[in-house]
């Protein structure tokens, strides 16, 4: 009998980008990552995503806690802070919250940071729904930019992998969801375009 190679499992964390808001469930990014991935001939799971539109990473810690969970990953992403910063928490509370989510990534993937990828968070200063709103995009930008570079800081001290994609969403405002706000299907497929080298690149650092 030829073995059966097992599926290796994927954890995703995040907020509404990573649950696909307005976006059918398949067209979620990491959805169309794992396709991609069995396209390249991965034997992956359909990923575990803890994730709702709204959350911040206090809150992503919550719904942690309150989720069953299945560790060791073999990849695990995390994605979060659009929310702190739309609410206008402080950029010192975001790191210090984000690099324990970091930490917890990191153990759910079995202690091996080359395991996890982080995602920046896209600049919503640039879609229908902030210049709709009369929303000062410089300072969404500016403040976004903070909370990227907190993320990557961490995210390299951590020896984690980090994927910006924070320049596609600036280069494709259009390509936004029905409610003028959330990265279409277009976009998001964009960002597997970034993020597949770098999960592939983890996946074999699980092997």
């Amino acid at each position: 009998m030829v073995p059966v190679t097992p599926p290796l499992h994927y954890l995703a964390l995040g907020d509404s980008y990573t649950i696909g808001e307005a976006v059918p469930a398949q067209q979620r990014w990491p959805a169309v990552l794992v396709q991609r991935l069995r396209r390249a001939g991965v034997v992956i799971d359909d990923p575990s995503i803890i994730a709702v539109t709204g959350w911040t990473t206090d809150e992503l810690a919550l719904g942690m806690d309150a989720t069953p969970l299945a560790p060791p990953y073999n990849l695990v992403s995390l994605q979060i802070g659009v929310n702190n910063q739309y609410r206008g928490r402080p950029a010192g509370e975001y790191r210090t919250q984000f690099a324990s989510l970091l930490a917890r990534a990191v153990a759910l993937a079995g202690g091996r940071a080359a395991r996890v990828v982080v995602v920046s968070i896209p600049d919503w200063g640039v879609t229908h729904f902030a210049h709709e709103q009369g929303r000062d995009r410089a300072q969404i930008a500016r403040e976004l930019d903070v909370y990227n570079a907190i993320a990557r800081d961490e995210t390299a001290r951590a020896g984690a992998h980090f994927v910006d994609i924070t320049g596609i969403s600036r280069r494709y405002p259009v390509l936004v969801a029905s409610d003028g706000l959330h990265p279409s299907a277009a976009q998001y497929a964009l960002w597997v375009d970034a993020i597949l080298p770098v999960a592939r690149a983890a996946l074999r650092a699980s092997r």
